[in-house]
């Protein structure tokens, strides 16, 4: 099924993210004294090409979802740049990060709590359009009933309330309103985690067709690898702030590089009971990000760590064919 949605992508970069680092003050006492730092995400740098589709997987609390804030300025970074169409987001006044936000649009994990219960869909649909001034008032109803065709839904659903309808319809609500605005890139936060398996598949299946009817280009920040391996064209994977593979889906999952990236493909759960697991599961917790172990992160809980690496921080290289990895066993 995934050779049906290769893409024959444009190698222009539309997002590109150099040395990210999201770090958060630990504030202590009447006084708020600064009592330390949360090392959310630790220096990460991608690129993220037009029409194209990058998973970012990892265990909770890797820094997935406020490495995807941070790309969206949602966060304010400790320090990196991100731009946007070779645009230094940093460096953008208000007015002109307003206008950015019309290219830029955001899938919540969850499709209810996400959605205004108050309103119904036609003025759920309507509000971006009407807070960002695109698309003339009588004509908004007409974009409205089209968003509403093109992901599943009909018009007439369009005077129902949230409560009205099923978590897989109001995801596709989500979806409808992330394409109000035409953006060029959408960020889907756990878009399908929080439904049914033969829902998910439906909601997946959606987001491709329309990633290739308006060429979109999706950050896709997910927890389940086969999720990720079914939508996306290249993956990343994160561990204690930092990355540490990052590969097209067939390499990473034919041949993983990295320990933790060998662990994680080795927990995805395989439907026959004779089969035995080749890699050892993971043993111990994750790091707190606020003390992070010296060197590379993942030692504490690597089967294969080597002299040096509790000392020596890997860095992220290339070895070939669009492979990067960082370990010193490479």
């Amino acid at each position: 099924m995934k050779d049906e949605k290769e893409k024959s992508l444009l190698k222009q970069p539309l997002v590109e993210v150099q040395d990210l680092k999201v770090h958060f003050p630990i504030r202590k006492g009447i006084l708020s004294r600064s009592g330390g730092m949360v090392f959310a995400v630790d220096g990460v740098s991608f690129t993220l090409n037009e029409g194209e589709t990058l998973g970012i997987v990892g265990e909770s609390g890797c820094g997935k979802t406020t490495t995807a804030l941070a790309v969206l300025d949602l966060i304010r970074p400790t320090a990196g740049k991100v731009f946007f169409e070779e645009s230094d987001m940093a460096r953008m006044s208000p007015s002109e990060l307003r206008k950015l936000r019309r290219e830029m649009q955001l899938i919540f994990q969850d499709p209810y709590s996400s959605l205004n219960p108050t309103m119904t869909l036609n003025q759920i649909l309507n509000e971006p359009m009407r807070i960002h001034r695109v698309y003339p008032r009588n004509e908004r109803a007409g974009r409205i009933a089209y968003l509403l065709e093109k992901v599943g839904l009909t018009p007439e659903q369009g005077r129902r309330f949230p409560h009205e309808l099923s978590g897989g319809q109001r995801q596709r609500v989500g979806i409808a309103r992330a394409l109000a605005l035409n953006p060029k890139l959408i960020i889907g936060d756990e878009p399908v985690s929080a439904l049914d398996v033969s829902i998910q598949a439906q909601i997946i299946n959606l987001l491709i067709e329309l990633q290739q009817e308006f060429r979109l280009s999706y950050l896709i920040i997910s927890h389940d690898l086969t999720v990720v391996e079914y939508i996306c064209d290249r993956i990343a994977v994160m561990y204690l702030g930092r990355m540490v593979e990052m590969a097209p889906y067939g390499d990473l999952y034919r041949d993983p590089k990295h320990p933790y990236s060998e662990a994680l493909i080795s927990a995805i759960p395989v439907a026959d009971p004779r089969l035995k697991r080749k890699t050892p599961m993971l043993r111990g917790d994750v790091p707190s990000p606020i003390r992070p172990p010296a060197g590379c992160h993942f030692h504490p809980r690597c089967p294969k760590r080597i002299s040096g690496c509790d000392v020596h921080s890997p860095q992220l290289k290339d070895i070939g064919g669009g492979h990067w990895v960082a370990c010193h066993l490479v």
